[in-house]
């Protein structure tokens, strides 16, 4: 220690320690790789023309260049991209993979002696609008990170519960690894990864058991009914005493109901879980009387319901959890014509729904791997969907969907620099994954050689 530091105050002696910390932490990280450039690959831009030979180059978390004259810089990480393809990153628009959130409704209700006790204790697991999954998502959790070995860079992070679950974010799959920085305590690394939120209020009409109301489907129904319109009492209530409060008693603050509000306004979307042809149209009935902007997800039957859902201007989450055989059933036994008719449709429903011109994304909630996301996609290509329509449902049109698009989904300057690059064409089932960039930084996926499309996850990064 310097005579002069030995002379100063302690408290000016420590923030000289803390500087000089701080100092030292920011050179550690500008001496990080911060630019890589990936060189005469064939380019998918998503936004315009593909580039047939072209170079796009990553700086500080974003791309910096894209094009077929674009020139690497020295500073820049090189990659021979010969024979490859790059691809922006593909967006997974309905994932609960890393969102902590625990419901137990039987749980809840123990120790209720009444049954309003018991359908209070409910209602605090079947109303939770203000829940954020951006706030419950765990961001090193193994199930997400991993999904960039499929080549999924970002997901929609989706709250799970009962009928009113939560508001959805969209965050990427993997948080920048930076280098420590003495005395920076409240560096939002978390924050890094959140791309937006909320992004969608998740609805889902369903039975839901237990003790008390609601207990079943129709029960289900008219409470998430009786929910808006409660909202809407609450809203008037407040506008009615915020102009005159003289006289009139203050409206009581209920957290759930107020988180619904930016829905009732049209602000924020309201995501309706609905498969089947009967439950997307209730769920349209039930935004339209209350003036939402209707989301569909899982929409197996999507294409059949295509006129409403136009009509409504809705868009759709579409779940390439296909319907598969139940495993209790016996080799030789004998499967309803219901369930054999929904399997044999539900890998062209991309395909009919695309003509209509209805907006639709892909959810990968279920799948057993990673690659099973590209895998079925890849199905549904086989069965009418065109290449570019797939793409971009993966892609731009997922980040439209998600609020994103001006920062996600297509591979332009100043967007965020999430991309894959492939070996090849991402459908081909001969296709690897090489390299993943989240944020701009280098994802270290397993390194294994097998396709893609059959599990494997390809040579990773370094």
């Amino acid at each position: 220690m310097t005579n002069a530091t030995r002379q100063m105050p302690k408290a000016q002696a420590v923030l000289a320690v803390v500087a000089a910390a701080l100092a030292f932490g920011f050179a550690a990280r500008a001496e990080a790789p911060r630019a890589y450039a990936v060189k005469g690959a064939r380019i998918v831009t998503v936004s315009g023309a593909p580039i047939a030979s072209g170079t796009i180059i990553i700086r500080n978390g974003l791309i910096d260049a894209v094009g077929a004259d674009t020139a690497a810089p020295a500073d820049a990480v090189a990659i021979d991209g010969t024979g490859m393809t790059v691809y922006p990153g593909l967006i997974d628009m309905g994932n609960p993979a890393g969102t902590d959130i625990q419901l137990n409704l039987q749980q809840a209700q123990q120790g209720a002696r009444t049954t309003d006790e018991a359908e209070r204790a409910k209602r605090t697991l079947v109303l939770r609008p203000q829940i954020l999954a951006a706030e419950h998502v765990r961001l090193d959790a193994p199930e997400l990170s991993r999904l960039a070995a499929g080549g999924v860079t970002s997901v929609l992070a989706t709250p799970p519960g009962i009928l009113v679950k939560g508001q959805s974010a969209l965050v990427n799959v993997t948080t920048p690894d930076f280098e420590p920085i003495v005395g920076s305590l409240v560096e939002p690394r978390a924050g890094i990864s959140v791309v937006r939120s909320p992004v969608a209020l998740h609805v889902e009409l369903q039975r839901v058991g237990g003790d008390g109301f609601p207990a079943a489907l129709l029960g289900g129904i008219a409470f998430v009914r009786q929910s808006f319109l409660d909202a809407q009492h609450q809203q008037l209530a407040q506008q009615r005493y915020q102009k005159s409060p003289a006289g009139l008693a203050r409206p009581p603050f209920d957290l759930a109901l107020e988180a619904m509000q930016p829905a009732l306004a049209g602000r924020l979307p309201v995501a309706f879980e609905a498969g089947l042809q009967r439950e997307i149209v209730r769920a349209l009935d039930m935004a339209k009387e209350f003036k939402l902007s209707p989301i569909v997800t899982g929409g197996i039957e999507a294409d059949l319901a295509a006129a409403e859902l136009k009509a409504a201007n809705a868009k759709v989450i579409f779940s390439l959890n296909y319907p598969a055989r139940s495993r209790a059933l016996a080799p030789d036994a004998d499967e309803a014509a219901r369930e054999l008719r929904l399997r044999a449709h539900a890998s062209k429903a991309p395909g009919e729904l695309a003509k209509t011109g209805v907006p639709f994304a892909f959810a990968g909630a279920g799948l057993a791997a990673p690659a099973d996301f590209v895998k079925n996609a890849a199905r549904a290509v086989r069965d009418g969907l065109s290449v570019d329509a797939a793409i971009r449902a993966l892609t731009l049109d997922a980040a439209k969907i998600a609020g994103a698009a001006d920062r996600l989904g297509s591979l332009e300057k100043g967007k965020i620099a999430n991309v894959i690059v492939t070996s090849g064409d991402l459908f081909n089932e001969a296709t690897r994954i090489r390299y993943v960039f989240v944020d701009g930084r280098m994802v270290n996926i397993d390194a294994t050689d097998a396709p893609a499309g059959r599990g494997g996850r390809g040579r990773g990064g370094q």
